[in-house]
């Protein structure tokens, strides 16, 4: 599992910086996660192939987490995408996408697929035999879901040397992996357990941002691998935080310590501050360890 962060900070882009877009790499899927502005160029910097992304997860429509969508739904046309294209986000993203379209005459040559959300409640909105992808509602000032991606539990491991030493024929190989008994050449059954090794830990990621502190949201996220939760300010400033449903770093790391997350993954910070240190260091004091997003920066689990 990897994550690339695009941008991380809040409200305007800057020379250097640039609002919220990351890339989640999970089980051969390619997410893309909301998409502020300068998403197009940040993907290219990062060599991320355009034709991988085939679901874009929005998490509200506030301009600096999706005025990037409609300029890249218009290149992926120019490139010739024959692709369909899942787009997931509040009401209200497919009217704001398609009539950009409209007005341009830019109509996708590819099929185009919206899933609006208006849920109060956790809700599955993807699912394959490798992942489920739930929405996580947060309190922001407009409607707004962090998003839950889950590895689902791979099959079992076979051991080759236990089978083969119990002559267990290879036609009950997938049964095995299934966590199911099998039969030896003496037709006698042979538990699982002897025949085969636990699969892989599953891996988890949660995003969440914009949020005011809701630890609401502790019992859905809970021993997540990895937790991205919005820092936009340091307790010097906690009364902007509430008075625009925001949440401090120390105010992220009570989440993350709550939830018994793995670790947790600070961004979306305020574009006053002159560094990022103090926001590590003040959610330090509540959780271990913490990992600081910045643009360019990529996280492997």
């Amino acid at each position: 599992m990897k994550v690339t962060i695009l941008g991380c900070y809040a409200a305007t882009p800057r020379t250097l910086t640039n609002p919220t877009s990351q890339v989640l790499e999970i089980k051969n899927h390619l997410f893309l996660i909301d998409c502020g502005e300068g998403t197009q160029v940040q993907l290219r910097k990062q060599k991320v192939r355009f034709s991988k992304i085939n679901h874009i997860f929005i998490s509200h429509l506030h301009g600096d987490h999706f005025f990037g969508l409609p300029g890249l739904v218009a290149t992926f046309r120019l490139l010739g995408r024959v692709n369909p294209l899942h787009i997931y986000g509040p009401k209200g993203i497919k009217e704001a996408v398609t009539l950009l379209l409209k007005l341009g005459d830019s109509w996708t040559n590819y099929p185009l697929h919206f899933h609006e959300l208006e849920s109060k409640e956790p809700l599955a909105i993807f699912e394959d035999h490798k992942v489920t992808v739930t929405t996580i509602p947060l309190d922001h000032r407009v409607y707004t879901n962090g998003f839950l991606f889950q590895e689902k539990v791979g099959p079992r491991k076979l051991e080759v040397q236990a089978v083969q030493a119990h002559g267990i024929d290879s036609c009950y190989y997938q049964n095995i992996k299934d966590g199911k008994d099998a039969p030896n050449s003496s037709g006698k059954l042979i538990p699982n357990a002897q025949l085969s090794s636990d699969p892989k830990a599953v891996k988890s990621y949660a995003f969440c941002s914009d949020t005011a502190y809701f630890p609401e949201i502790i019992p859905q996220i809970k021993g997540v691998t990895a937790l991205y939760h919005e820092s936009t300010f340091l307790e010097t400033e906690a009364d902007l935080a509430t008075k625009t449903k925001h949440s401090t770093a120390q105010q992220a790391a009570k989440i993350a310590t709550a939830a018994s997350v793995g670790t947790l993954i600070l961004g979306h910070y305020s574009t006053r501050y002159d560094g990022l240190e103090p926001f590590k260091e003040e959610a330090e004091v509540h959780f271990k360890p913490v990992l600081l997003a910045d643009d360019g920066r990529a996280f492997e689990f």
